[in-house]
């Protein structure tokens, strides 16, 4: 039996999926939604409020303020919620009304984004607006996810052992860069404890984070407009960009198969697919980190409309896709 009193202290942190039914290539999809956040920023979050909190940056009294495509902004919101803390989540157009209706549920303020930034698009925009606002109310604690050292360390620490545990013959593992938290956490992990694991970084195409040119981003999550501080190619192998597209058509055959993952998802394990279908060979093991689960997507990657009305019919080249009209 489980009993917690507030809902940062449940995680499963040891569920995995087997594809190799889905992807004909053996790999295991670590879940790391299962929790009262829905995502795998429940680490990051937890752990940077922590930190603040035993070093005195965070009182009560304070309110916090951060800027999110989405998932991080929900794990804030509801440890907030739980420790009394107001919260300002400065998020942009692309994040997904569920997700942006849920910080507000459980009673963030959210300040949404539209006009980027000439030069470092939407996320340098967001950035602006958290500046000003520290600006304007001393009560204002920004913990900063972009270069917060104890967002990598919470995978550090967590993550990356949990897959050791579970695949201690792991041979590679696809982590998916957003923030890069949780890959140079998990990176970091492996370089330091199992130094023949191969660590694929995944990206989305029109993200900047590794050197490659900057194009339209519908789906949030994964990719950035500006390189995250965090990164450290130094412990990356190999790097994957990923078609939007591509991530669409992934979460639909995952959906077919009753597993609904959300676009982050998506786009790891088509990386994942692609590499393993050039590289496996027999008894290698692969592991993929999946950041979050579906149910937030209903009204952009599983909705008809918003696929058309961005990508065009993608039902025309590919099996029918589980879309709600």
């Amino acid at each position: 039996m489980t009993i917690i009193t507030s809902p940062q202290d449940f995680n499963t942190d040891d569920l995995f999926v087997d594809l190799e039914p889905l992807l004909g290539s053996a790999l295991h999809l670590k879940v790391e939604g299962m929790n009262f956040a829905g995502s795998v920023k429940l680490k990051a979050a937890s752990a940077m409020v922590e930190a603040a909190e035993a070093d005195g940056t965070l009182r009560p009294g304070s309110t916090l303020v951060e800027s999110s495509s989405g998932n991080l902004g929900v794990a804030l919101s509801m440890i907030a919620a739980d420790k009394g803390y107001g919260f300002v989540c400065v998020t942009d157009s692309r994040c997904n009304l569920v997700t942006r209706q849920l910080m507000q549920t459980l009673g963030a303020e959210v300040h949404v984004i539209t006009e980027p930034d000439p030069e470092e698009g939407l996320l340098g925009a967001r950035l602006n607006h958290v500046r000003d606002l520290l600006a304007s109310d001393e009560r204002y604690v920004w913990l900063n996810q972009y270069s917060n050292p104890n967002s990598w360390k919470a995978h550090y620490e967590t993550t990356g052992p949990a897959i050791a545990r579970a695949f201690p013959d792991v041979d590679v593992v696809f982590i998916g860069a957003g923030t890069t938290g949780t890959l140079m956490g998990t990176a970091r992990y492996f370089a330091d404890h199992h130094p023949a694991v191969r660590v694929v970084a995944v990206d989305s195409v029109g993200s900047v984070s590794f050197g490659t040119p900057a194009a339209r981003r519908m789906i949030p999550g994964l990719g950035s407009g500006v390189r995250p501080p965090m990164l450290d190619e130094a412990y990356v192998d190999e790097v994957i960009h990923v078609e939007e597209t591509d991530t669409i058509r992934t979460c639909h055959r995952l959906a077919r198969t009753g597993f609904l993952f959300g676009g982050s998802t998506g786009t790891v394990v088509a990386a994942a697919e692609r590499w393993l279908a050039e590289n496996d060979t027999p008894g290698m093991t692969a592991v993929a980190i999946a950041p979050d689960l579906g149910e937030r997507y209903m009204d952009t990657i599983y909705q008809e409309n918003w696929i058309n009305d961005l990508y065009g019919d993608l039902t025309t080249d590919t099996a029918p896709l589980a879309l709600a009209g």
